[in-house]
């Protein structure tokens, strides 16, 4: 069983999305604030977070900033209409995805069971000596689900690790934003945008110069590449 953890102060919504859940068999944990997200992520094992913008005490960008400091676990964003500044924030410090209320409880269960899928494929897949790429002072080492940058270990999200693993598995291939997505998240492209925003994480972690980037490249008005 996959164990979520539901942070939302609004109670009823809270239940609501526990009934979704438990019929589909997911273990379900509830917080009303941010602290108290915090707490049950350090005394339980959870496999994603669904993380509401605005709560008391500690708000989900704040708590998100923390969950990152120690874990990749995923994490969805719950947003109102309003709030596109928010989403884009949520995603710059390392959330995973977002949806916005009011939402249709089968599009949430599609995006939990795909961000969980992605999480524990990207923790017991299996790869062999082949699965070592090197373009650079880039190695991406699939066995170990490790990037190092000149030789230094950098630490990626499951989701950035698997758009670099895309880009530099081949190699001067230019990719759309909708190929990324759909290729990466396995379902369609919900929300596109978001790559734009991962890709920006990973050349901050891989470039010296993210403002120019010498590996992860932008062809204009087609996509991406990993420059090899």
């Amino acid at each position: 069983m996959y164990n979520v953890l539901v942070a939302e102060d609004e109670r009823e919504i809270a239940a609501a999305i526990e009934v979704y859940l438990k019929n589909q068999n997911y273990g379900v944990f509830k917080a009303y604030n941010g602290e108290e997200a915090l707490e049950i992520l350090k005394k339980h094992e959870i496999h994603l977070v669904l993380m509401d913008i605005m709560m008391p005490k500690m708000d989900g960008i704040e708590a998100v900033m923390k969950i990152r400091e120690t874990s990749n676990v995923p994490i969805i964003f719950l947003t109102a209409k309003s709030e596109d500044v928010d989403k884009i924030l949520g995603l710059n410090i390392g959330a995973d995805d977002y949806i916005t209320k009011p939402f249709n409880p089968l599009e949430l269960l599609a995006r939990i069971n795909s961000n969980i899928r992605r999480y524990t494929s990207y923790s017991t897949t299996p790869a062999t000596n082949d699965d070592v790429i090197q373009i650079g002072g880039i190695q991406l080492d699939d066995l170990k689900k490790q990037v190092t940058v000149d030789g230094k270990p950098i630490k990626l999200t499951p989701l950035e690790y698997k758009i670099l693993h895309l880009l530099m598995n081949n190699p001067n291939r230019v990719f759309s934003i909708e190929e990324i997505y759909e290729k990466v998240w396995q379902e369609p492209a919900y929300n596109p945008d978001t790559v734009t925003v991962h890709i920006r994480r990973i050349r901050e972690k891989i470039e010296i110069n993210p403002k120019e980037p010498k590996y992860l490249k932008v062809v204009w008005g087609i996509g991406y590449k990993f420059e090899g």
